[in-house]
């Protein structure tokens, strides 16, 4: 699918009119065009970009890491407009303690993430990367011999009711007439009310019927090791444990362990502790065929690329025109 087209406003023709942000990443091409539009822009490539944590008021990240050293150099920033959901590279602590906004872009990422998560549940379940590694090393590979799963109304147990979950849930539903089991203690009582589901009160309950784990809730204390080697053995011999959310959700060493020992069918990750991913490090996860590796590549579509990024461009500048009073708002 082609991406959306955005057209950039025409703007004031003052840049002393627009606030000023510092870019601390590359971003798609539209949203740059968005963004330059919007702020009086300072870019990596500018001389005086050196000097953002004395000047910046705002700033635009992508996957650059704002740490708490940065926070305390940076006496002026205000606010900070986040590409993407996930802000664990941004210390939340310290921008909460100076009162600094973090602006990500909620929503906007679901359906692309969401179809990764079909597709890895789908190629874990038709055996797709065993075959075909066998198949490139020349092996002849009978269809007699593979013994792969029907996802056909099974059921899916989906941990975190946010967008990205509610989406998987809906696809899941429609396509596969599949049984949504939801597990998630922050939600309000009633989400999700046009997404047919079943909601349970513990993790255990969730993993006990599932025939298909995704996990869908940010990194934090609470839910680092959230998935261990305990909550492998009460799943089904024939589950699908998938995590396109956060590397250290589910515990990696009792993963291993458990595909070791034969607990579930399979795991698909779009996450990992160590980012990218290398094989000095999951060598003993890879080893087993069953499971599907990628680099965080969930929202890595030209669509969702842009579309994020524009909105947090937006967003960033919403909130700066409410921070400028002299600030002339300009409209798209």
């Amino acid at each position: 699918m082609a991406p959306s087209a955005v057209t950039p406003p025409s703007g004031p023709s003052s840049s002393s009119q627009k606030p000023t942000a510092y870019l601390l990443d590359t971003i798609h091409p539209t949203a740059l065009a968005l963004a330059h539009s919007l702020f009086n822009l300072i870019t990596p490539t500018s001389p005086s970009h050196a000097t953002w944590r004395d000047q910046a008021r705002y700033l635009l990240v992508r996957g650059s890491h704002v740490t708490a050293s940065d926070i305390a150099a940076s006496p002026h920033l205000k606010a900070i407009g986040k590409q993407g959901v996930g802000t664990d590279k941004i210390d939340a602590s310290a921008c909460a303690t100076r009162g600094i906004k973090v602006l990500n872009t909620p929503g906007v990422n679901a359906r692309a993430v969401a179809e990764l998560v079909v597709a890895l549940a789908a190629g874990l379940a038709r055996q797709i990367r065993s075959i075909s590694v066998k198949v490139d090393r020349g092996e002849v590979v009978r269809k007699e011999e593979c013994g792969g799963l029907i996802l056909h109304r099974c059921t899916v147990g989906v941990i975190g009711m946010g967008n990205i979950g509610k989406t998987v849930a809906g696809i899941f539903c429609g396509g596969y007439e599949a049984e949504i089991v939801a597990y998630d203690p922050y939600m309000a009582e009633g989400a999700w009310a046009e997404v047919p589901h079943k909601r349970v009160r513990s993790l255990r309950e969730l993993l006990e019927v599932s025939d298909v784990v995704t996990v869908h809730v940010p990194l934090t204390p609470e839910t680092r090791g959230l998935v261990g080697y305990e909550d492998m053995r009460g799943m089904k011999r024939n589950a699908l444990l998938i995590n396109t959310a956060r590397g250290g959700i589910v515990d990696e060493e009792a993963l291993v362990r458990a595909l070791d020992d034969g607990l579930i069918w399979g795991a698909g990750l779009d996450c990992h502790e160590q980012e990218p991913p290398t094989k000095g490090r999951y060598e003993r996860l890879w080893k087993h065929d069953n499971v599907i590796s990628l680099p965080h590549v969930g929202a890595a579509t030209a669509q969702t690329q842009m579309e994020t990024a524009c909105a947090a461009v937006q967003r960033l500048y919403d909130y700066a025109i409410t921070q400028e009073p002299q600030v002339e708002e300009v409209r798209i």
